[in-house]
């Protein structure tokens, strides 16, 4: 008997986790802010953090369990917190900028970064988008966090004792700090950044009140507490305010924090938590988060695909953050960190558009345009105050990553109906990057003389990723293309973009049917392998960046051989072992490792430039490949756990794959009105848009088994294509798809319902 209930217990057990749910409400009740916290140097799983904050907020926090600088300021596998930071990190790669930390002790007065580390445990934290929570055993204290766009709150539950403490760490490379008694009041700044050139006046400026008298107040400097002085201006400043609590005592901390100065800090402090309670703040967090998530609504999958696509909903609706304030006179303004001015209108920092450009800003464009438009007039002032659009903001000019794709961030904006800001400007702007060198590598377009002169980007110039920038800067004139034609610019100047958009042939090696990299004089650079990483390629290999060609696909199949060779060359990606060269590195890095250990062959979904690649298979008359390797993708690459990315997640982008696939269809090219379709995740799927319209996307016979479409309808008629167009969802629709187990290998394979390729135009 013993035996059978064990059995049913299991059998119980397994039913329950394959069940599917109906319509999800509370949608942030299903995110895991821990997902891909488990990643380290040598290898990503995400390298997130839990980011407490509302969408697209100026600031977000997370507890610190790296030393302070660290990149990797949390991981799932460390047992201690050193703080809770202030952040605007993009990517541990990238580090942060104007970060501090808070952090509560008792006992010994402790301040370093090791001694007033405490032992944790993640069955005593609580990590939600809009609140944190844990217990610090060392200190017996539980630290809660709740935040605003600009400021937070934290409520300390202290023990007994006449030796509670708060510590403030401004960070190192010049800071400062003043407590203010009478006020209960720390007031200090930061200028630590990780990416540079800034302006010499760029600080973090905050604000601190608690709401109880101090009895003991000291300023520290690096390793040495100060006790003389209650204001101090070194290279590592410190504060430390103390007093006697009751067990279970809770004290409050508002904070808040400004580019501008002390004065508008106090401003955003007032305007954003006002006279709310800890609670208050932290109920208006959850709604801000429920409204803005359930402009997706997802049922009739099972709790994992829930918890997985709202977790990765989250990631969408960070980066890049406001930048911008709001002053005394209501007016939207920013700390410029080109110029170093206070100036009028929106700033937004925090994203690199060799991600972003792919998933991340098209997804922007579909379900949250209004806020894409004040990132698209934020880019107007990048343009006017540097001089340059950027390609990666952390928060000015960062010289990382490769090619112009601020191009496509513009024109896929406007072609998808953003209005009413200063498009001509912008067109200036990526006309002005498209064809001059900037004032570093990664911006403007480096080798841009060799490209337009070639029309390449040659190997043996010393232009490093030389095959990469020629891939990219292609697709990149397609979108300079597109925009000035939906501008109505005469064909006397955008003819020439037309043409440079087919410079992708330059760099096709009949031989192996792949793209590498081409000397100044017209050879193709020797010896070939490839496997090979990096040299002429982009964290990734020839396998990788031949699917380049967002914007011609139909000409690269022809390149291959036609369309079946297409699809056969497809299929070789998945079917080929996962071998590497990474001689021009010297030592694996963790993107090689990533696809190495995901046993998908030479597919490496861990990294942009080969994530649109499964939905090629709609451009050579199969579908359905696409709809199994989607599913394939999702199933094994995705999970809402620690360990739960295949690779870096960057900025959205990764988790923006995600959404768009959950969905059925994915924006392989930006600038251009078409979504190639997949088959979607979940039973059911209604996208409310900003305009009052909704999509409804029903698959009811939608199963792990039935991943295959046999037939779709939309609108109640039959559709046959292999896409589906950004302006007909905006008129609303419903896609009714009829999912089987087995392939309908007849559908979708007319040419004339293939995806928009340049070659194809009409």
């Amino acid at each position: 008997m013993k035996r059978l209930f064990i059995a049913l217990l299991g059998f119980a057990a397994t039913t329950s986790f394959a069940q599917t749910i109906g319509k999800v409400t509370d949608p942030v009740d299903w995110i895991n802010p821990l997902m891909g916290t488990a990643s380290k140097p040598s290898l990503s799983n995400g390298n997130t953090y839990p980011a407490i904050g509302l969408p697209w907020g100026m600031n977000m926090w997370t507890p610190q369990t790296g030393k302070s600088g660290d990149g990797w300021a949390y991981t799932y596998e460390a047992d201690k917190i050193r703080g809770f930071k202030q952040t605007h990190q993009p990517s541990p790669w990238m580090n942060d900028y104007g970060a501090f930390s808070i952090m509560p002790v008792t006992g010994k007065l402790r301040f370093t970064d090791d001694d007033r580390a405490s032992w944790f445990s993640h069955k005593a934290e609580v990590s939600k988008p809009y609140y944190y929570s844990v217990y610090l055993a060392d200190a017996d204290v539980t630290t809660e966090i709740t935040p605003t766009e600009r400021a937070a709150q934290f409520r300390f539950t202290f023990p007994k004792t006449d030796s509670s403490y708060v510590v403030v760490d401004a960070q190192n490379r010049g800071s400062y700090i003043k407590i203010i008694p009478a006020e209960r009041k720390i007031i200090g700044y930061t200028t630590k950044y990780a990416r540079g050139p800034l302006p010499k006046n760029f600080k973090n400026y905050f604000v601190i009140y608690f709401n109880k008298d101090f009895k003991l107040a000291k300023t520290w400097d690096d390793k040495k507490l100060n006790d003389k002085d209650l204001e101090l201006t070194v290279d590592h400043a410190g504060a430390v305010i103390g007093f006697a609590t009751q067990k279970g005592e809770q004290v409050i901390a508002k904070v808040a924090s400004s580019f501008i100065s002390f004065e508008q800090a106090d401003l955003n402090l007032k305007r954003e938590l006002a006279s709310d309670g800890f609670d208050a703040t932290k109920a208006k967090g959850r709604a801000t988060w429920n409204k803005t998530l359930s402009k997706i609504s997802v049922e009739g999958g099972t709790i994992d695909q829930a918890r997985t696509f709202y977790s990765a909903m989250y990631r969408t609706l960070f980066f890049p953050n406001k930048l911008y304030e709001v002053d005394a006179q209501n007016q939207i303004v920013h700390w410029s960190p080109y110029n170093g001015q206070v100036l009028p209108g929106y700033m937004f920092a925090g994203t690199g558009f060799w991600d972003t450009f792919r998933a991340l800003y098209p997804f922007l464009n579909l379900v949250y345009p209004s806020i894409n438009k004040e990132m698209q007039q934020g880019l107007i002032n990048d343009y006017k105050e540097g001089g340059w659009l950027p390609e990666w903001s952390s928060p000015g000019y960062a010289n990382i990553m490769v090619g112009n794709n601020s191009a496509s961030v513009v024109s896929d904006a406007y072609i998808k109906g953003m209005r009413g800001y200063d498009i001509e400007t912008l067109w200036q702007a990526v006309k002005h990057g498209a064809n001059n060198e900037g004032p570093m590598e990664a911006v403007g377009r480096d080798g841009v003389k060799y490209y337009n002169e070639l029309g390449y980007v040659p190997f043996d110039v010393k232009k490093n990723e030389n095959a990469a920038k020629t891939l990219e800067y292609s697709y990149d004139d397609f979108t300079i293309y597109k925009l000035g034609r939906a501008l109505g610019k005469p064909a006397s100047e955008i003819e020439i973009y037309k043409k440079r958009a087919m410079n992708y042939k330059n760099l096709f090696d009949p031989a192996s049917g792949l793209m590498r990299g081409k000397n100044q004089d017209g050879t193709f650079q020797s010896p070939f392998s490839p496997f090979k990483w990096g040299g002429a390629f982009t964290e990734g290999n020839s396998w990788h960046y031949t699917w380049s060609v967002f914007q011609d696909v139909d000409g690269l199949a022809k390149l291959m051989g036609g369309h079946d060779k297409f699809v056969t060359k497809l299929d070789s990606v998945f079917s080929m072992p996962p071998v590497f060269d990474e001689s021009a590195y010297g030592g694996v890095i963790h993107e090689i490792r990533e696809m190495q250990i995901a046993n998908m062959g030479q597919y490496a979904h861990g990294n942009q430039p080969i994530q649109h690649m499964i939905y090629l298979y709609n451009y050579g008359g199969a579908p359905y490949k696409t709809q199994y390797w989607v599913r394939e993708t999702m199933n094994r690459m995705y999970k809402a756990t620690p360990d739960g990315y295949c690779g870096d997640e960057d900025n959205g982008q990764t988790s923006a794959w995600y959404v768009f696939s959950a969905m059925g269809f994915y924006p392989v090219t930006p600038a251009v009105d078409q979504y190639v379709l997949g088959a979607p995740l979940f039973k059911k799927v209604t996208i409310t848009l900003e305009n009052g319209k909704t999509v409804v996307i029903n698959a009811p016979a939608n199963s792990d088994n039935n991943r295959y479409v046999q037939t779709l309808q939309m609108n109640g008629k039959p559709y046959s294509k292999n896409w589906i167009s950004h302006s007909g969802l905006q008129k609303g629709a419903v896609l009714d798809f009829n999912m089987t187990a087995t392939p309908n290998k007849t559908r979708g394979t007319n040419p004339a319902d293939f995806p928009y390729s340049l070659s194809t135009e009409k």
